[in-house]
């Protein structure tokens, strides 16, 4: 299979986004320090990295180098690193599985996290929702660790990430999600999320500038 251009670091999209990156804004919100503050590597799976999967999505290669170089920045200087496997059952499924044609099972070879990414830098959450905190322990995960700040990565931006964003936010962390740390299908889709969620739930970044910041 040829592989299809990325957007990601295309010019169009960039200029999209360009306004929307900031450490903070007039309404009062903290400019980003890497106290008290957790990675979550959402869904970087074979069944979205690999091009033989019917669910590819092709500028999910292209966040793989930035997040590897975040998830060791993080644990380089013991700050928390959390990534998620997206799997499922006929019984945990729910509406997942009205929605999708198949599920992501655990014997599917593609259901593991990309050997790019090193999980042994931090814990891996199983989680069957689009919501990384729904029945997976995170939330524990993140108080006990006295995290009060998620950086959320990963794939797809439009759904998991998203919907992680939204979720972490009302559970009163502070969200930073990464432009070029997530990705989906297509531009149109991405940039829906990043102004939705610079648009009250999250701050927009970019990869390398967080990863200047957590290394001081």
């Amino acid at each position: 299979m040829a592989r299809r251009e990325s957007y990601i670091e295309s010019r169009s999209f960039l200029r999209e986004v360009e306004e929307l990156i900031t450490w903070s804004d007039a309404n009062g919100r903290e400019a980003f320090t890497p106290g008290a503050t957790a990675l979550l590597v959402v869904d970087m799976q074979g069944f979205f990295l690999d091009e033989s999967s019917h669910a590819y999505l092709p500028s999910a290669a292209d966040i793989v180098p930035g997040l590897v170089s975040l998830s060791r920045a993080f644990w380089e200087n013991e700050l928390p690193v959390a990534f998620t496997r997206h799997l499922n059952t006929e019984d945990n499924a729910g509406a997942l599985g009205l929605w999708w044609n198949d599920l992501i099972r655990v014997e599917d070879p593609l259901s593991e996290i990309s050997s790019a990414l090193d999980t042994s830098l931090g814990a891996v959450f199983e989680k069957s929702q689009y919501d990384a905190f729904h029945d997976t322990g995170l939330e524990e995960f993140l108080r006990e660790r006295n995290v009060t700040r998620v950086v959320v990565t990963g794939v797809a931006a439009h759904l998991c990430c998203e919907t992680t964003a939204r979720s972490a936010f009302v559970r009163g962390f502070e969200v930073t999600f990464p432009v070029d740390g997530t990705a989906t299908y297509d531009e149109e889709h991405h940039l829906a999320t990043l102004l939705n969620l610079s648009h009250g739930f999250a701050t927009p970044v970019r990869v390398a500038d967080l990863v200047d910041a957590v290394r001081g």
